[in-house]
C-alpha cells in the first residue's frame, strides 16, 4: 500500500505517521539529552567511498545514480557519512546523534523494505573502549523505552585476533580477515587454506609448472581473452596462486580453533569462560578475552546485567563490513517478521581507512523507529 511504509502499515499518514514521528521525538530526546551534536550527513554519498570500502558487492545492496558524470549512491546507513563528516572537520572527542532515512537494494520480489529510518548515537573518543562501549549500549536500551527485546552482544574482534594468530601467510590473514563477514566464503578459505591445500595444488600443477618455468605469458598469448582482465592481471593471479601452493597448510588444529570460537554462544559469563578455554597459549586471543571481560564489568557498572545478555561470537557477521569489535542487536521478542529494533558496534578501522591514516575509536548504535513502533503495538 502506497501509505504503508518499513514494518508499519499507514505509517505515512494521518495517524499512523503522527504516532511514528511522537516515537521518533521520544527517541532523540533520549540520545540527545547526553549533549551530543546533532548532524544531518548528505543522503548522496561519492560511491567511490563506498566501493573503496567494499568493492563492488556495495551495487547490490545500494541505490546508484550519477551526478555530473561522477557516480553517488543513496547512503545505506548513516556511519561511513558520518565517519566522513567528523574525519573532515570534526573535533575530538565528539558525541553525535541523527535521524533520518536510509535505502537498501533488496533483490526483485523482496518484501524486505527499501526505505526505513535510522536513529542513532555515535562516539568518538580515546580513553577507555569498554566504558564507551557500554556508554553506547545503555543508552540505545533506554532509548528502547521498555521494549519486548531480547539483547544479544558479539565481538569481531575475537575472530580477527584468532586470524591475526594464525602461523600463515598475510596474503592469507588478509583474505580471511576480508571475509569475515561473507561467512561462506570464509569457512571455503579455512578448507582451502587447510585441508583442501594438497588437493588444489595437485589440480593446478600444470599452471604452477608453467609459472615456475617462465611460461605463463606465453600461455596468455597463445589463449583467448575471456572478461576483463588483462594480461597483467591473469599474470599477477597466477604468481598469487603459485605463492599460495608454496604456502604450507594451516594445521588443523588451528582452523579447528577459529570454528570452534565461531560457534560459542549462550549466556556472557559463560561464553567467556569457553572462550577462556580456546585462548590457552593464543595471547593474541586472550587480550581479546580480556577486552571482553571488561566490556562486560563495564556493561554491569552501567546497569546491564551480564548474566542477562546472549553471547554470539559470529553475531553481525553479516552486517555491513566495518565492525572490528564489540557487536550488539536488540532482538524484537515474539517478531520473527521484524528486524532487530536496534544494533551497533564498535568501528575503530573505518576511521583510519576514511581518515586516510589519522584514526580515532568509534563505536555508535541505531534504532528503527518504525520497527520499534511496530514491536510496541
Amino acid at each position: 500500500m502506497v501509505a504503508d511504509r518499513a514494518y508499519l502499515a499507514g505509517g505515512r499518514i494521518g495517524p499512523g505517521l503522527a504516532r511514528l514521528d511522537r516515537e521518533l521525538g521520544r527517541i532523540m530526546r533520549v540520545l540527545r539529552s547526553t549533549g551530543a551534536t546533532t548532524v544531518e550527513p548528505a543522503a548522496l554519498q561519492p560511491a567511490e567511498v563506498l566501493l573503496d570500502l567494499y568493492g563492488e558487492d556495495i551495487r547490490a545492496r545500494a541505490f546508484v545514480t550519477r551526478d555530473e558524470g561522477a557516480e553517488m549512491m543513496l547512503r545505506p546507513d548513516f556511519t561511513v557519512p558520518i565517519v566522513r563528516l567528523h574525519m573532515d572537520a570534526g573535533a575530538e572527542p565528539a558525541r553525535y546523534v541523527y535521524s533520518g532515512p536510509v535505502w537498501r537494494r533488496q533483490d526483485a520480489g523482496s518484501t524486505r523494505p527499501r526505505e526505513y529510518l535510522q536513529a542513532g548515537f555515535e562516539v568518538f573518543e580515546g580513553g577507555d573502549p569498554a566504558a564507551h562501549d557500554a556508554e553506547v549500549l545503555g543508552l540505545v536500551t533506554e532509548a528502547l523505552g521498555g521494549a519486548a527485546v531480547d539483547l544479544v552482544t558479539g565481538d569481531l574482534g575475537l575472530v580477527l585476533a584468532a586470524i591475526d594468530a594464525l602461523g600463515t601467510s598475510a596474503a592469507r590473514k588478509a583474505a580471511l580477515r576480508r571475509h569475515v563477514w561473507r561467512p561462506v566464503r570464509f569457512h571455503a578459505l579455512l578448507r582451502q587454506f587447510g585441508e583442501e591445500h594438497a588437493a588444489l595444488r595437485a589440480r593446478r600443477a600444470a599452471l604452477l609448472a608453467a609459472e615456475a618455468e617462465g611460461r605463463v605469458p606465453e600461455l596468455i598469448a597463445a589463449g583467448r581473452q575471456v572478461g576483463a582482465r588483462g594480461a597483467e592481471e591473469v599474470a599477477a593471479r597466477v604468481a598469487h596462486l603459485a605463492e599460495e601452493a608454496a604456502t604450507p597448510p594451516l594445521p588443523a588444529a588451528e582452523v579447528a580453533r577459529i570454528e570452534a570460537l565461531l560457534a560459542v554462544q549462550g549466556q556472557a559469563p559463560a561464553a567467556v569462560a569457553e572462550l577462556r578455554a580456546l585462548a590457552a597459549g593464543v595471547p593474541q586471543l586472550a587480550a581479546a578475552v580480556d577486552r571482553l571481560e571488561a566490556r562486560l564489568a563495564a556493561f554491569a557498572a552501567r546497569g546491564i546485567r551480564p548474566e542477562a545478555l546472549r553471547f554470539e561470537a559470529s553475531f553481525g557477521r553479516t552486517s555491513l563490513e566495518y565492525y572490528d569489535g564489540m557487536v550488539f542487536g536488540a532482538m524484537p521478542r515474539g517478531r520473527d517478521d521484524l528486524p532487530p529494533v536496534a544494533s551497533g558496534g564498535r568501528y575503530d578501522t573505518l576511521t583510519r581507512v576514511l581518515g586516510r591514516g589519522r584514526g580515532i575509536p568509534a563505536v555508535g548504535g541505531i534504532i528503527r523507529p518504525e520497527a520499534l513502533v511496530a514491536l510496541c503495538g
